[in-house]
């Protein structure tokens, strides 16, 4: 199979644009009956850098259309299988896509880019990106083709997905303007060698004596590089076989294996970042309103415990909530009162007890007798099972003078946020303005919520003065103005909480953003069916 890359000049000024886009046409005209397959880069109708959207709203009206077109035509005429990038109309609106024509012309189908880069989502529909879906990939004659576009390439978690889809090709329309020659060969004999399939690369050159970008490369599924284009104009080719996979031994001395089957029969999976279907949106993607189960779901399981906690997530909680305090040796753990007596069959408070003291108690039986010998969970057992599975409101909890929470304390839960790879999926709930100031202070990175607190009708210009991003509305200590005040600043409003549906109707109607709820499943509906009826 012969494959040939095109790989056109670059250029940051829009002016060169029409005479860009006429070499590209001018190069699909040139190729013959001789190539099996013709590759051209990312964003083939925006052949020159487009600086705002005018510029790329005049790209798509000029270019889109006739490159379709000739790309078409070229693979009839030449019977080659023609692959190249441009934006596609979707009914969510244009998409970053690859489109491969058959041999006779006919779209065999086409892939959307997994991971726009953050200027992209500003004017392609990103809404797909956030959910989980099949691996796109096209088959045509026999032949498997997977995808990577530019930004794809540089998510290397990506290799275990595609290597199941067991491919012929992977298909790189790609920019990568500012990467290094020896950046772009390592990425391209990563893929390839540990999905097993050829690697076919098409970029743009960045100028002939420019180190950067550039490269359209072959790369076979052994990591060898069969060709690489360097910054030269113009196009290459370069003969392979995609049927061809590379084996070597599984481990010295054993039969020979794909390298992906070998590392599969050893994987850990837990040993890495969570990933794929387990995810939620992180919350700042996360569509508004939303449910959040009060101490996880606690009308069926007890009140800040990995049961309630696993309750709310499996019958679809967006959110959970649940309160912190530490321990005599410092430890953090979960328990909404600063006393034991109500839950468990302890006595005094969580400060004075150690971990292990804690952990002899009882946290079950008092809510039930099924849950017998339930025990208190420390905050690492929470993230461990359910950090990045929805979003977490996090009360840390204070007491006054009798229980000091200091900056040490704050930075320990902070480092247990970011070692479970949960910055994203989080947010801090306090009353207290000088903890959140600390907070803010510790991990500015890591939005905040403001409790009523002493002050609860002043939550919104508190929320300002300490720059966070949303409050918490206290049973009827609110007025409906703070929520059109917190609104008309940018801020979400959560509201403690409703353990009625209708109770959950009457905030939904004020504008609040997050319902807090004890019984999430029979709130969790009315919300539902409100948001049903006004179409959301």
């Amino acid at each position: 199979m012969k494959v040939t890359l095109i790989q056109p000049r670059y250029s940051r000024d829009f002016s060169e644009a029409d005479a860009l886009f006429l070499w590209e046409l001018e190069a699909l005209r040139k190729m013959d009956a001789s190539s099996d397959l013709i590759l051209m880069p990312e964003s083939s109708d925006i052949p020159a850098l487009a600086k705002n959207a005018e510029e790329r709203e005049e790209a798509f009206r000029r270019y889109n259309a006739p490159l379709l077109e000739e790309a078409r035509e070229t693979a009839k005429r030449c019977r080659a299988v023609v692959i190249l990038n441009a934006r596609r109309e979707s009914p969510e609106g244009l998409r970053n896509s690859t489109f491969v024509f058959d041999r006779e012309g006919r779209l065999a189908g086409t892939y959307d880019k997994e991971h726009l880069t953050p200027g992209e989502s500003g004017f392609l529909d990103d809404g797909y990106t956030w959910r989980r879906e099949k691996t796109q990939t096209v088959t045509v004659e026999g032949l498997k083709l997977a995808f990577l576009t530019c930004y794809d390439f540089y998510f290397y978690e990506a290799a275990g997905v595609l290597a199941k889809e067991k491919p012929d090709l992977i298909i790189g329309c790609s920019h990568q303007r500012s990467d290094t020659r020896t950046a772009l060969e390592m990425m391209g004999s990563f893929f390839a060698y540990n999905v097993n399939a050829y690697l076919l690369r098409s970029s743009v050159s960045m100028g002939e004596g420019s180190f950067e970008g550039g490269c359209s490369m072959a790369v076979g599924p052994d990591g060898r590089v069969l060709l690489e284009m360097g910054n030269r104009v113009g196009w290459a080719s370069v003969e392979i076989d995609p049927r061809k996979k590379y084996e070597k031994p599984a481990g010295y001395g054993n039969p020979p294996s794909s390298h992906f089957a070998y590392t599969e029969k050893g994987r850990r999976p837990w040993k890495y970042r969570p990933a794929g279907p387990f995810i939620a949106l992180p919350d700042g993607k996360m569509p508004y309103p939303r449910v959040c189960a009060h101490r996880g779901f606690n009308t069926v399981a007890p009140e800040n415990s990995l049961p309630a906690f696993g309750a709310a997530v499996s019958s679809g909680a967006e959110e959970i909530e649940f309160d912190l305090w530490h321990t005599l040796d410092h430890e953090v753990v979960s328990i909404h009162d600063c006393d034991l007596d109500r839950v468990s069959s302890g006595h005094g408070r969580v400060w004075e007890k150690t971990l292990e003291e804690l952990k002899s108690l009882d946290f079950g039986s008092k809510f039930s007798d099924a849950y017998r010998d339930l025990r208190i969970p420390t905050f690492e057992e929470i993230l461990r099972e359910f950090a990045g599975r929805c979003v977490m409101n996090i009360h840390v909890k204070t007491y006054g003078d009798e229980y000091p929470v200091d900056e040490a304390y704050l930075r320990k839960i902070i480092e247990l946020i970011r070692a479970y790879d949960a910055e994203k999926h989080m947010y801090f709930m306090c009353g207290d303005d000088r903890v959140l100031e600390m907070l803010g202070k510790l991990a500015p990175d890591l939005p905040r919520c403001v409790g009523a607190g002493k002050a609860p009708f002043e939550q919104v210009e508190r929320a300002v003065r300490l720059g966070c991003e949303k409050i918490q509305l206290f049973e009827d200590k609110f007025t409906p103005d703070m929520i059109e005040k917190a609104h008309a600043r940018g801020i979400r409003v959560t509201a403690f909480y409703a353990d009625t549906p209708e109770r959950a109707r009457m905030y939904l109607d004020l504008g609040v953003d997050t319902v807090l709820t004890n019984d999430y499943w029979r709130v969790s509906r009315a919300v539902e069916a409100w948001k049903a009826e006004k179409g959301i």
